[in-house]
């Protein structure tokens, strides 16, 4: 294998490549070269003042924190996680963002979609949760009860050998999942838990730098590459794509490298071995967004948050369909299930990306912010996928997305 397709392969694993192959769909759907879309950039003003609208309904002060994962931990406006993690002893900073690092990385790879049926009933308040948030506080449960641990004296971590044998009755029994309960695409998250362990424990130098093996770990393995107590949000994503991207399965590889969230399609040109590919890395940068803020917590100040892109999920890629910015070229399409690789899918999801990156100078504009100021990460919590929610529920009584995609509960 040369080093020189090798390199092309890992270029696929960077945000800038989404962003320059989202650019590249655009263009062609523009000029009308795509095979199932096209786009009415006319409509993107009413998708930017619906966006507002929502986030000034959430965000009365325009004071938006990043879309993260931390923020489906609250809920009734307590916050769950920081309430224990505030009452908890830690030995210092970065025990804690080892702690945190564990949570999102895990309650990240179990959120992969719900289903419109699915729901988690809250212990705590006894209400029942879909979507997310339930997922999201179903997992934050199943951390702070020391499912994931080695040590029922230290429930807050995940370590790679319960990890990598974790049963899917456990799974089962922790997401309250029965016939009238299902949850779609449990199998494929015990799955990809199970992979995470295994792929961790073989990993010591990366994730076991000075702890047992555990997801916590690459905290300090991006600790160590802050330069002047600084690092780059580009680089937490480069970390997570070369260091978690082989618990994939069933992924396109090149040069024996796994592409992670990457898929194939003609209109994307380049003239060496990476031609038709698109990657997207929707959960790996969503994972890398969540990643900020224990950081930040441990003292290490993160740039360039605006590096990472829009993440192609069917909230932020519905928000454009129903607004109409994007129109099926065949109307029947809406009612065809379609698989997460068919070339439809990775038009929308690539759209999807470039068409934020408008939306967010949009947005900007009307407001008088800037990047630094309002970063695509608080435009997508205030925000876009809020209001892909809020269009899809006055669309459809179910409020599920306007396409229908085949998931096994590792894409979205």
């Amino acid at each position: 294998m040369s080093d020189s397709l090798e390199r092309e392969a890992r270029s696929l694993l960077s945000a800038a490549a989404v962003r320059a192959r989202a650019g590249q769909m655009l263009e062609t759907g523009l000029a009308g070269g795509l095979s199932h879309f096209t786009v009415d950039l006319d409509r993107m003003d009413g998708v930017a003042e619906a966006v507002l609208a929502v986030t000034r309904k959430a965000y009365p002060t325009l004071d938006v924190p990043f879309h993260a994962r931390w923020r489906h931990f609250v809920l009734g406006g307590v916050d769950r996680w920081a309430r224990l993690a505030d009452a908890t002893s830690w030995p210092d900073r970065a025990a804690r963002a080892r702690a945190e690092f564990d949570l999102a990385i895990v309650s990240v790879l179990l959120d992969a979609g719900a289903g419109a049926a699915w729901r988690y009933r809250d212990g705590a308040t006894g209400a029942d949760i879909g979507r997310s948030e339930g997922l999201a506080i179903a997992s934050l449960d199943m951390f702070t009860s020391g499912l994931f641990s080695r040590d029922a004296r230290a429930p807050f971590r995940a370590d790679a050998d319960v990890l990598a044998q974790l049963p899917l009755a456990a799974l089962t029994s922790a997401f309250q999942v029965n016939e009238a309960n299902p949850l779609l695409g449990l199998e494929g998250r015990a799955d990809l838990l199970r992979r995470l362990g295994t792929h961790i424990a073989n990993y010591p130098e990366i994730f076991a730098q000075l702890d047992a093996p555990r997801p916590g770990g690459l905290f300090d393995y991006i600790a160590a590459r802050a330069y002047d107590g600084a690092i780059a949000a580009p680089v937490i994503l480069s970390a997570v794509l070369n260091h978690l991207g082989p618990i994939w399965p069933s992924r396109l590889e090149l040069a024996g490298i796994p592409l992670g969230d990457c898929w194939r399609h003609p209109a994307i040109k380049a003239n060496d071995s990476t031609e038709g590919l698109m990657p997207l890395h929707k959960l790996s940068q969503w994972l890398s967004y969540s990643l900020i803020e224990p950081l930040q917590r441990a003292g290490i100040e993160v740039t360039d948050i605006d590096g990472l892109t829009g993440l192609a999920e069917y909230r932020n890629g519905g928000l454009f369909v129903d607004h109409e910015v994007l129109r099926l070229r065949d109307a029947a399409d809406a009612e065809r299930a379609h698989a997460v690789d068919s070339l439809l899918v990775v038009e929308w999801r690539a759209l999807t990306v470039a068409l934020l990156d408008k939306l967010a100078e949009l947005v900007r504009a009307k407001l008088g912010r800037t990047p630094e100021t309002l970063p695509l990460a608080s435009i997508l919590e205030g925000g876009t996928w809020a209001a892909g929610r809020a269009i899809a529920f006055a669309r459809r009584p179910d409020g599920s997305p306007p396409l229908k995609v085949i998931s096994d509960g590792t894409v979205f």
